[in-house]
């Protein structure tokens, strides 16, 4: 039988093609065999916008809204037909018994493969590749063991709910509070619940007023012992003018043992956290790197929401630990097949285990050695150590020492690479060992020490992603399985998007909004912004995964929403749209011909029913460490295309020069890169 085989990307095909046989190099595909082996350039076909539906919604106005989509329409990029025309042809061959999705295993990949499959009008049965490593074996493994694809029909659904979602409640989101009030507000599923975190804690942060209090510390005999918190200074003087020369007595010696389990192996957003709080990456960068790391057969599938892996993994996790930390490890404390749906844990591979990591870019290593770090810990013993509380009294009043005498240093022995051990953080301070109960300290100082309460702390991306893991935990029941704003795949995207849209501005780790996100926050109403509403949304999307819910009574919820919104909204007065008095224009808007100024964040066009703008940071620009200057933007819209030298490439750990080259799809810039030919030099 002759099958047809559709990966994601170009390099997962070619690893594919050489595990099954498929050596032959053609146009856009590989052949050999029985087989032949193709590709997707991640989504091919994405959602039209509205003004593919009908013109007249390429002005914006509020009285064309809600725009509802009957039969929902799919367009190819562009830059991406002549492989999808490839694809349509091998799609719609007769020489194909069946195709094998092998997109990547989740939800994403479902609706990469599924909607090529459709708009190439294929009826070629569909079977399904699914696995969690790009290593040998387990390709081959996974070929001998495919599903049928009608198995993750559900998944698809799933995965198309959550797109026509949040298309649904951003085009009307976005428009309807655009025309609204007179200046463009962007509108997200996820992106505004996140965006009102952000604006919330900021508000309590620039409304603290901090209050002082007192406490009197009292040293001697080697001992620091220090009193109650007390809120009138009077208190603290009396107590240091009692105490001060004084002699103390040891009253008390508490000891609690704590036994303390080494943390569980990494998910994808706990990864992300705590590659942003060593080394201070983004969600985004993370994703970016892990996923190249997978592609290169290092580590396991990245998307992942499980840190546990299966039973029958038990040799694989053993042999592992082996190899990396040279001894055998009892294994059973990450193993939970109740605690593993699509995939497992993040783990490294054997290749990865063993690979050269001097040759790879100064991030892959960074985050490969957290990985294979993560695994080797999660096997050690716990980390055992008393708490020691000391009280003593001094002129009637008591005073509390703290103590940690460590026992086991367990798993802790084990510190993170590439980060500068803290010796004294699991440590502590151990009792002094001549230290008893009874025991007088003859001459003690006693010292009024003041401090103030403290705001709360700005959300970096480590507790931002923490916040939006947990977000309307208390709306749900203990036994619901996952809440939270976005799915561990999707979450970097929507930090991204806040940034690109400058809602939100990045210094150093910190998420901080901008004027412009917490004025765009302050207009949308509570349950377009509820935390809690958006997790219900995510666990009915799982539940949907599962079959519990059906597409249409979610679909009817959403509608319902923007019924809702579109209501309220016009009970509003119109904001006029706000004028650009004294902005200096840089060009003309390459969509509807208007001025282009420049503001804090974007270089954007004048009319705000424009949704075209050259973002200051974006993805594209900032994993080549680079942000968009005036005379990029100059060149850009005059010419289409800039010359920067100084671009950064991970994977080489250099800098590199080429021309940025802009293109507009969909109303928004699109770029890419160009490489000059450079001239051949001759002879004199």
């Amino acid at each position: 039988m002759k099958y047809l085989v559709i990966a994601e990307k170009p390099n997962v095909s070619r690893a594919i093609a050489k595990v099954i046989g498929a050596y032959r190099q053609e146009d856009g595909y590989l052949e050999g065999g029985d087989c032949v082996v193709s590709w997707c350039l991640g989504h091919l076909a994405e959602y039209a916008a509205p003004e593919h539906y009908d013109e007249r919604y390429e002005n914006w106005c509020f009285e064309d809204l809600p725009i509802l989509p009957v039969e929902w329409k799919l367009l190819v990029h562009n830059t991406k037909k002549p492989q999808f025309n490839i694809l349509r042809k091998l799609l719609r061959s007769k020489k194909f018994d069946y195709v094998v999705n092998a997109c990547d295993a989740g939800r994403e990949g479902e609706a990469i493969f599924r909607r090529v499959y459709a708009l190439a009008g294929s009826k070629l049965p569909i079977k399904r590749l699914w696995i969690s490593s790009m290593e040998d074996a387990v390709i081959q493994q996974g070929f001998e063991n495919l599903k049928d694809g009608a198995a993750y029909d559900n998944l698809f659904a799933a995965s198309e709910c959550r797109a026509k979602a949040d298309w649904l409640i951003g085009m009307n989101g976005t428009r309807a509070f655009t025309k609204k009030y007179g200046r463009k507000q962007t509108i997200g599923r996820v992106q505004t619940p996140t965006l009102a975190m952000l604006t919330e804690r900021q508000a309590k942060i620039q409304n603290f007023v901090k209050e002082p209090y007192y406490k009197v510390e009292l040293s001697g005999g080697g001992m620091v012992a220090v009193s109650e918190q007390m809120a009138q200074e009077q208190d603290a003087d009396t107590m240091q003018a009692a105490c001060d020369g004084q002699c103390a007595v040891v009253g008390s010696i508490e000891r609690k043992r704590v036994e303390k389990k080494p943390a569980k192996l990494y998910d994808l957003t706990t990864l992300q956290r705590e590659a942003n709080r060593y080394y201070g990456l983004t969600a985004s960068q993370t994703l970016q790197t892990l996923q190249e790391l997978y592609e290169e057969k290092l580590v396991t599938y990245p998307r992942t929401d499980s840190q546990f892996v299966t039973e029958d993994m038990r040799k694989t996790v053993e042999s592992l630990v082996l190899a990396l930390d040279g001894a055998a490890a009892d294994v059973s404390c990450v193993i939970n097949n109740s605690k593993v749906t699509d995939h497992h844990a993040i783990l490294p591979t054997m290749q990865g285990a063993k690979c050269d990591k001097e040759k790879l870019s100064e991030t892959k290593q960074k985050i490969l050695s957290l990985i294979i770090w993560k695994l080797v810990q999660a096997v050690q013993s716990p980390f055992i150590y008393e708490d020691v509380l000391v009280t003593v009294c001094c002129q009637g009043r008591s005073f509390t020492a703290k103590y940690k005498d460590v026992l086991q240093p367990g798993y802790t022995a084990k510190t993170v690479p590439f980060v500068e051990p803290d010796k004294d953080k699991d440590k502590g301070v151990p009792l002094p060992k001549k230290m008893g109960q009874g025991m007088v300290l003859p001459v003690v100082r006693a010292e009024k020490k003041q401090g103030f309460t403290s705001p709360p702390k700005v959300y970096t991306e480590d507790t931002l992603l923490s916040a939006m893991e947990t977000a309307g935990n208390k709306e749900f029941d203990k036994d619901t399985e996952k809440k939270g704003l976005g799915t561990p795949a999707t979450r970097a995207a929507i930090l991204e998007k806040l940034v690109s849209s400058g809602y939100v501005q990045r210094k150093g780790k910190q998420m901080i909004p901008t004027e412009d996100g917490v004025t765009a926050i302050r207009n949308i109403p509570d349950y377009l912004k509820s935390a809690s509403m958006t997790a219900e949304w995510e666990n009915d999307l799982l539940r949907m995964e599962r079959g519990e819910i059906k597409p249409y009574d979610f679909m009817q919820g959403i509608h319902g929403l923007i019924d809702k919104m579109l209501a309220d909204l016009r009970q509003i007065p119109t904001v006029a749209a706000a004028p650009h008095h004294n902005k200096v224009r840089v060009g003309s808007c390459p969509v509807c011909g208007n001025p282009v100024h420049e503001s804090k964040l974007s270089f954007c066009c004048a009319d705000r029913s424009c949704k075209f703008a050259l973002w200051k940071e974006s993805r594209y620009l900032s994993n080549m460490r680079k942000t968009l200057d005036k005379k990029m933007a100059v060149d850009l819209l005059k010419k289409g295309r800039t010359h920067v030298k100084d671009f950064y490439s991970a994977k080489k750990d250099k800098t590199f020069a080429a021309n940025l080259v802009m293109r507009v799809e969909d109303g928004r810039a699109q770029y890419s890169l160009e490489f000059p030919k450079t001239p051949m030099k001759t002879k004199t």
